[in-house]
């Protein structure tokens, strides 16, 4: 009988304690990383690199997706190599390019993180997503963006 009062009360007991866990408000803020990045000292050099790998890696998603289509279509052994050869180059430039982005952010991203872990910190916020990396994964659905930008406020404790 004590067993069966028990799992009565089992999923009261989690009711309360869930809506307990969403009273604790954990807000959610969210920084233009790439202002940031531009209004670091030696940040313009990391954002023009970042743009040419940015090109060349869409210039070989593209010649990959040519190639996928052409080897799909006559299915002969040299537009399958062709293909297999592309898709290896640009696994070999994405992981070149990975290591020269991480050299080439390893000055400045200390500074960019740290500005702005303090800036989402003092300000209340205890998760903080990059705005094009939310809004181009569409992990976030909607935002008030007057209530949760964190880029202006991260800019000024910047200049500081």
């Amino acid at each position: 009988m004590k067993f069966e009062r028990t799992l009565l009360l089992l999923p009261l007991f989690l009711l309360t304690t869930v809506s307990q866990a969403q009273t604790k408000n954990t807000r959610v803020g969210f920084v233009n990383v790439q202002k940031v990045v531009a209004a670091v000292p030696g940040g313009g050099p990391y954002l023009d690199l970042r743009k040419r790998v940015d090109t060349d890696l869409a210039k070989r998603e593209a010649n990959i997706r040519q190639l996928t289509l052409k080897a799909n279509r006559t299915r002969t052994k040299a537009d399958t190599d062709a293909l297999k050869k592309a898709q290896q180059s640009y696994a070999n430039a994405q992981k070149n390019y990975q290591s020269r982005l991480a050299q080439a952010f390893k000055p400045i991203g200390k500074r960019v993180d740290s500005t702005i872990a303090a800036v989402a910190k003092s300000s209340g916020f205890g998760v903080v997503l990059d705005t094009e990396v939310a809004a181009r994964s569409k992990l976030v659905v909607y935002a008030n963006v007057a209530k949760t930008d964190l880029t202006p406020a991260i800019l000024k404790a910047l200049k500081k």
